[in-house]
């Protein structure tokens, strides 16, 4: 068990924009560097567009920092939380710099992403060490919390979205849906295998017997492997009359990959096929997160024994250099490429 004296919580997250204005200065940095063609960027900032230029992320980081203050309030460590995004403000180098000036030395990161892929952990990771290179050699230590996929309250929050979403379709068929990212990364990370864990655990709580996971939002060429099936492409073959249920389990917070996607995509192709469709909350709403969370700051504070269910044992704390290692770039304007990725 790892023990050490943290002195704050920082919540690490994507960024999205929160007004019209916002969108196109937060996609240029979401692509700073890569080669991505503007017809692309423009593409995505009228999913945004659609919704009036607003992310939901930065309100449901809003109320998730809330509600970890509430339970950390009520059961300890009793440590202040900050907030600092990849991508828009709150920068996360201007956080460590709040940070520094309130006499922060020694922060845990709860970063926003359930599950390890290189978008998802290790580019976290290097966040941190730019942002700490920039802000100086003052400032703030910051640790990542583990994986969580397979800890009970994960689990847990899940299921209680599913069965609610259960009981307004009973005998629903589950998809379960995470994003789609390029299969070279799924293959040097545990991508693909945490996510069956996690969808395999939760359904035998439930007892649902038929379930598939699949993905969404794929953003890459045409011609480069991401992992499959995707959900607009199963909802095309299930038969007129189907009844589906969506878990997006990839997602901690309805942001605008969910709301897109899932909610207008998907639920227009299902419109149009016939079939009755229901989409499952995701567990950062649900209050056993926040409980989760404070188990896995304890736990890393040497307060309290790590937990997981299911075949596999507790994730690291500490990444390996070779873990979740960042793709490989092909040299050259890729047309129609984007990270995983643009839309939060």
């Amino acid at each position: 068990m790892a023990s050490a004296n943290y002195d704050a919580i920082l919540v690490l997250s994507f960024g999205g924009p929160e007004k019209a204005d916002d969108v196109m200065p937060f996609l240029e940095n979401v692509l700073r560097g890569r080669n991505v063609q503007r017809e692309r960027m423009l593409e995505v900032a009228e999913h945004y567009y659609h919704f009036g230029g607003k992310s939901p992320i930065n309100d449901h980081n809003r109320e998730l920092i809330a509600g970890l203050k509430g339970e950390l309030e009520r059961h300890g460590p009793h440590l202040p939380i900050y907030w600092g995004n990849r991508n828009w403000h709150p920068f996360l180098a201007d956080t460590l710099r709040q940070m520094q000036t309130d006499g922060v030395k020694h922060a845990l990161a709860f970063v926003t992403s359930v599950f390890s892929s290189y978008s998802g952990c290790r580019q976290y990771l290097e966040d941190i060490d730019k942002a700490r290179l920039e802000v100086g050699p003052e400032a703030p230590r910051v640790d990542k919390l583990r994986s969580f996929y397979n800890h009970p309250l994960f689990i847990e929050a899940e299921s209680e979205q599913v069965r609610a979403a259960l009981d307004r379709l009973p005998g629903a068929q589950v998809l379960f849906t995470a994003h789609s990212v390029p299969a070279a990364m799924a293959q040097t990370s545990d991508y693909v295998r945490q996510l069956e864990e996690s969808c395999r655990l939760v359904a035998e709580r439930l007892n649902i017997g038929a379930w598939r996971l699949v993905y969404q939002s794929r953003s890459g060429p045409p011609g480069q492997p991401w992992l499959e099936p995707d959900i607009g492409d199963v909802l095309r073959e299930m038969e007129r009359g189907s009844r589906v249920l969506i878990a997006p389990i990839g997602f901690i917070s309805d942001h605008m990959e969910v709301l897109y996607d899932l909610d207008t995509e998907a639920r227009d192709i299902s419109n149009e096929r016939g079939i009755e469709m229901v989409r499952a909350g995701t567990a950062g709403h649900h209050p056993k997160f926040f409980g989760l969370i404070r188990e896995l700051i304890a736990e890393r504070m040497g307060q309290a024994e790590a937990r997981a269910i299911g075949k596999y044992p507790p994730n690291h704390d500490e990444c390996a250099a070779t873990c979740c290692p960042a793709p490989a770039r092909r040299p050259g304007p890729v047309s129609g490429s984007a990270p995983h990725s643009m839309s939060r």
